[in-house]
């Protein structure tokens, strides 16, 4: 199955319109259906076992849900985090800000694009940046320049994406029985068709010695990527 990123419905209905409201409440479905926040606990703590990272930063954080229920279940270990939810649309909920205050979580809310924000990066030493279902909307070239703004920044990058293969595209097909709507019927055929497989990222990764990769499929639908900077020295990467 070759590559194919086409657009995505949800990406151009506006944050308030119903349908789209339905397709996030559905993306967290999805979300426990694919055990995305297992595997990328599972990858983030592979990585950092118990000792917390200061700052967080996740690319196309949504409406933060995500990275919420990924913090309920590293927050009585990683303490004092700060996490850093960045989108081009300002949609995190009060409720959800609350959430992360109760667990002794910073959190701080972004809205920009992806890569004015990674070539102005103000944070200059992220120790983690994390990204669910997210780099699967780029073409090659952005997607590139996207890793390589990413590996200037950061000492830890983990993506949870779209597996590219049979039974992910099987599955996407089947979402109707879940109850998701048109859009998320729609867009998730379209994800795992842009989706990844094999080595690809880490063929787009900057080829520099001091990163240890991994790559490889976590279950049946979801494709998983580390990047770990094994020298303590960012001016190397810069």
């Amino acid at each position: 199955m070759q590559r194919c990123v086409e657009p995505e419905w949800l990406d151009e209905l506006s944050p308030e319109d119903p349908r789209a409201i339905r397709s996030r409440r559905d993306m967290q479905r999805v979300n426990r259906w694919m055990q995305q926040v297992g595997i990328m606990q599972r990858a983030l703590t592979g990585c950092c076992g118990q000792h917390a990272p200061h700052m967080l930063l996740e690319l196309g954080a949504g409406d933060g849900t995500f990275m919420l229920r990924l913090a309920l279940r590293l927050a009585p270990h990683w303490k004092n985090v700060k996490v850093v939810l960045l989108d081009r649309q300002n949609i995190v909920s009060r409720e959800t800000r609350e959430g992360f205050k109760a667990l002794g979580w910073e959190v701080e809310t972004i809205t920009a694009d992806v890569f004015d924000f990674l070539e102005q990066a103000k944070y200059q030493a992220v120790d983690v940046i994390t990204a669910n279902l997210f780099l699967h909307h780029f073409q090659h070239e952005r997607l590139t320049q996207l890793l390589l703004h990413a590996a200037r920044i950061t000492d830890l990058f983990v993506a949870c994406e779209p597996r590219r293969a049979v039974p992910a595209l099987t599955g996407s097909r089947l979402l109707w029985a879940i109850g998701c709507n048109e859009v998320s019927r729609h867009d998730a055929v379209v994800s795992v068709r842009a989706g990844f497989a094999g080595q690809e990222l880490s063929t787009l990764w900057p080829k520099q010695a001091n990163w240890r990769l991994r790559e490889q499929a976590a279950g049946l639908f979801t494709h998983c990527f580390v990047a770990q900077r094994i020298s303590e020295q960012r001016e190397a990467a810069k």
